[in-house]
């Protein structure tokens, strides 16, 4: 990149009052005025990133996520099926239903059982 395009990416950034989060997913399309926002607030995102499916939505700005793993089982010398659920802070800019994929990634913790917060809706 030149310093032109550099000059203007920080510019259409700071216009449109978002930053870069550090992950390649796209800026949402709504903006929000939230603090727990990583895209338009004071969030910052680091560490492991998951991508799972929305089993539940019913709570205020809470989606839980789930994703199956395999488990090996030594005795059996077999792999048994496992899931893990986790619960992730959704900002209002990012609209989440029950059924979707959805990106998370980990940052600070924002309540007793919230670590994580989603950055991108894979699929609908």
């Amino acid at each position: 990149m030149t310093m032109e395009t550099k000059k203007h990416a920080k510019n259409t950034a700071a216009s449109k009052k978002e930053k870069s989060i550090g992950l390649d997913v796209a800026f949402p399309q709504k903006t929000c005025n939230e603090e727990k926002c990583p895209f338009h607030g004071n969030l910052k995102v680091h560490g492991r990133v998951f991508v799972g499916t929305v089993i539940k939505d019913v709570f205020h700005k809470t989606a839980t996520i789930e994703f199956p793993r395999q488990f090996y089982v030594q005795k059996y010398e077999r792999y048994e099926k496992r899931r893990t659920r986790i619960k992730a802070h959704v900002p209002g800019c990012i609209g989440v239903m029950k059924g979707d994929l959805l990106m998370i990634a980990e940052t600070r913790p924002l309540s007793k059982t919230k670590n994580f917060v989603a950055v991108e809706v894979i699929k609908q």
